[in-house]
């Protein structure tokens, strides 16, 4: 392979290659100013007096475990017994008031920290680039308080987002917030990643959900971000830690809105006549300030796995309302309206059913994940209205080649634009021509969304799979991330390779 300087992307911070779509990224290799040292005999003395001789881990099966996360690509390097990505040691907290010492010690000896929790990303953000030390968070308790006059909920970090929408619901309330991974993600990653749930048309995203959180910064202070209902006192410090993947600080503890959840819910299943057809009918109901309970538009090709049914011939959208039974009445209505003036026809709930019975169910990409040379990927970004539909067919078409099946649904709506989700399966003669596929796969599809102006992540993040890429996307915003990251983490300690840091 060889690597040749662009101007385009942060070439001290990336191999690259060139393919039709101009010059891509392949790996992190480097970062000037970056020179990190490997956790050393002192260092884990300081650790093992400070947290206990079982908390460091300098075990090979401990670092190969924590070198992986779900991103496919990391998977089936694993299964080629591969682990590009190992730490010196893991270190497991058991209770967060312990961070602040580890990241003195990890500054005084200039060592890389990378979090890990639950290890859900898909996207590789708690891999370590540059060794150093995997802090794993995963075993601090988790301890929740409900406030039901303020309607909030306060939870640990390490809490499991699916065992705590469970206790809520035991109350009757929810958090609005339902990721696929909702029982494999922590809130705390969500935070960190500025995740978004299935529900977001009605109840938005992580940064609309948040009223507060705690973080320890890099330089051992903790510090509480928040407002009450809303504040004006200055820029809303919220926003600085949300999406920034531990780069900024270590979130410990999230407060988030919670709301009545047995509430009337109607739900319906369309057919469209085309993708275009369905990308007006979320467009107008965006426009006219709908916000309905469920909003999924899937293409003809994955409508047949939405549906379950290989005869499907038209793209389907699921929809669904909730609220007070009129409300929620009236607004399904408008959408029938909507679908019908666009050739939509009506196929009745069960589809829409159907699918909300098994949305946490990955098993389609980990089974095929699961056989040798067998290769799956779901990569989501998003654009505005006047751009969705050329990008559509250009990763469509530039995907194609590189897969058996490529799949796409729209399911996070604004007025403005829509996320779209391209879900790709395949299979190859071995694993470690999946990985190479799987590289060649993130290269095209970022190379498309570079050239039509899209944004390069919805909700997955940047991770490894997108900082080579960060400093193009974000363009002149990306001096103010470094600023920060300067100023909240001078000794660049924490977790160093992702968003282009």
């Amino acid at each position: 392979m060889s690597s040749v300087a662009s101007p385009a992307l942060d070439s001290s911070a990336v191999g690259v290659n060139s393919t039709k779509h101009g010059i891509l990224k392949i790996w992190i290799i480097a970062r000037p100013g970056v020179n990190p040292l490997s956790l050393d005999n002192d260092a884990t003395a300081a650790l093992r007096a400070l947290l206990g001789p079982d908390a460091v881990d300098a075990t090979d099966s401990a670092r190969d475990a924590s070198s992986h996360d779900t991103w496919p690509l990391s998977t089936k390097q694993s299964m080629a017994g591969r682990h590009p990505h190992r730490a010196d040691a893991v270190v497991a907290l058991s209770s967060f008031d312990e961070a602040s010492g580890v990241f003195r010690i990890a500054a005084e000896h200039r060592i890389p920290v990378t979090v890990r929790a639950l290890g859900s990303s898909v996207t590789g953000q708690p891999l370590p680039v540059d060794g150093g030390i995997v802090l794993d968070v995963s075993k601090i308790p988790a301890e929740h308080r409900i406030d039901e006059r303020d309607m909030t909920v306060t939870a640990s970090a390490s809490f499991n987002g699916g065992v705590l929408e469970d206790l809520l619901a035991e109350r009757g309330y929810t958090t609005g917030h339902s990721p696929q991974s909702l029982y494999r993600s922590t809130v705390g990653g969500w935070i960190a990643t500025l995740a978004t749930g299935q529900f977001s048309s009605m109840y938005g995203g992580i940064e609309d959900l948040v009223t507060g959180y705690t973080v320890v910064l890099a330089t051992g202070e903790t510090v509480r971000v928040e407002a009450r209902p809303r504040a004006a006192m200055g820029p809303d410090l919220r926003q600085v830690f949300l999406g920034s993947e531990g780069t900024l600080g270590l979130v410990t503890s999230v407060t988030l809105k919670i709301f009545p959840r047995d509430l009337p819910t109607r739900l319906q299943t369309f057919a469209l006549p085309t993708v275009e057809a369905g990308l007006e009918l979320m467009r107008e109901q965006a426009l006219q300030g709908l916000s309905p309970y469920l909003l999924r538009f899937y293409d003809t090709d994955e409508a047949r796995h939405a549906l379950k049914d290989p005869s499907v011939g038209t793209p389907v959208l699921f929809a669904g309302t909730r609220g007070p039974e009129d409300v929620a009445r009236a607004e399904m209505q408008v959408l029938e309206r909507l679908a019908a003036a666009r050739g939509g026809r009506l196929l009745g709930p069960a589809g829409a059913e159907a699918w909300m019975g098994r949305r946490f169910d990955f098993s389609t990409v980990e089974n095929l994940l699961g056989e040798p040379g067998g290769y799956a990927e779901t990569i989501e970004v998003a654009h505005t209205w006047s751009g969705i539909g050329g990008l559509y067919q250009a990763l469509k078409e530039s995907l194609a080649p590189l897969a058996d099946e490529v799949l796409a649904h729209f399911s996070h709506v604004y007025t403005q634009g829509t996320s779209m989700y391209v879900i790709l399966l395949g299979r190859a003669e071995t694993d470690a021509a999946a990985v190479d596929r799987l590289r060649q796969i993130w290269d095209t599809a970022m190379a498309v969304c570079l050239e039509h102006g899209a944004e390069l992540s919805h909700h997955h993040g940047g991770g490894l799979a997108r900082s080579p890429y960060a400093r193009r996307s974000l363009g002149s915003a990306h001096l103010v991330l470094r600023k920060i990251k300067s100023a909240l983490d001078p000794a660049g300690i924490l977790n160093p390779g992702k968003l282009g840091l």
